[in-house]
């Protein structure tokens, strides 16, 4: 069984729709596939209902926080979030505060860029952004007037957090976030903690806290953590006893990331469905 538990869509800063991406999820060979769309639940339904015969949706999210770096100051962490009953109310409404963050931060880094590049215009880019406006819709954007020749060039260029185009916003205190996917019966999974890529860590020590207020599974396999990292997330899994998974972190052509590239034991998907109770897969 092939199980890749980490992907995007269109809903948020994929290029696929969910109906595509579950029907090239199947068409690659997965049995199970989540939609983690970034801080939204908005492609839930079309993933579900387009999915071809033999093909498992599980309902998942993405999740900006915020956590402690290793260095002691604060850091941005990916919080990946399963099987959780959408219509809890603090958790809903905490939702709607961080895709307000995304759409304000989008908004302002679009009309900075628009300074330089007037050819950016800010509303065409937020009518574009569906349910979770991010970087990859201004990166885009600026490919598509030839500021830059990739994605990644823009990520690397006037969207990477030592730009004056950049814009922070405010995200969750992961033992918040933690506690309310929890509640809402959900399965939490800090997502590539070791993506030495993106910047600065997440403190191991950190994670061991986590662990006691409800984190379930930690991230091992993926793209951005090299041979040193997945070990030593592994390990870091079997000391806490939390659920290693394995994800492709797939975005269509936004990112040269393939659907299957890393996948999740059957074991570890099992316990994870065992944990949860706030939606079916």
């Amino acid at each position: 069984m092939l199980i890749d538990l980490h992907t995007h869509s269109s809903v948020s800063d994929g290029t696929d729709t969910p109906a595509e991406l579950v029907r090239a999820a199947r068409e690659t060979g997965l049995d199970v596939v989540a939609i983690t769309d970034h801080d939204t639940t908005a492609g839930w339904d079309e993933a579900v209902s387009a999915a071809p015969a033999g093909l498992t949706v599980v309902r998942g999210m993405e999740m900006s926080c915020v956590g402690r770096g290793v260095d002691g100051n604060p850091v941005p962490v990916h919080l990946l979030a399963y099987l959780f009953d959408p219509k809890d109310e603090v958790f809903a409404q905490e939702l709607e505060r961080l895709r307000g963050e995304r759409t304000g931060r989008i908004r302002v880094m679009a009309e900075l860029l628009a300074v330089d590049h007037p050819e950016i215009v800010p509303d065409e880019i937020l009518a574009a952004t569906g349910e979770s406006a991010g970087r990859p819709h201004l990166a885009r954007a600026l490919v598509d007037i030839g500021a830059v020749r990739s994605v990644q060039e823009a990520f690397d260029g006037y969207l990477s957090t030592k730009s004056p185009y950049y814009v922070a916003k405010i995200d969750t205190p992961l033992e918040r976030a933690v506690e309310m996917i929890k509640t809402a019966g959900g399965v939490s999974v800090l997502a590539h903690a070791r993506a030495r890529t993106r910047g600065r860590l997440l403190d191991p020590d950190h994670i061991r806290e986590l662990a006691a207020h409800g984190l379930g599974g930690v991230e091992v396999e993926h793209a951005d953590h090299d041979a040193a990292d997945t070990l030593f997330m592994r390990e870091l899994a079997v000391e806490l006893d939390l659920i290693a998974t394995g994800s492709s972190d797939y975005h269509g052509s936004n990112k040269l990331l393939k659907l299957g590239e890393h996948t999740t034991a059957v074991a570890q998907y099992e316990r994870l469905l065992d944990e949860a109770s706030g939606v079916p897969a």
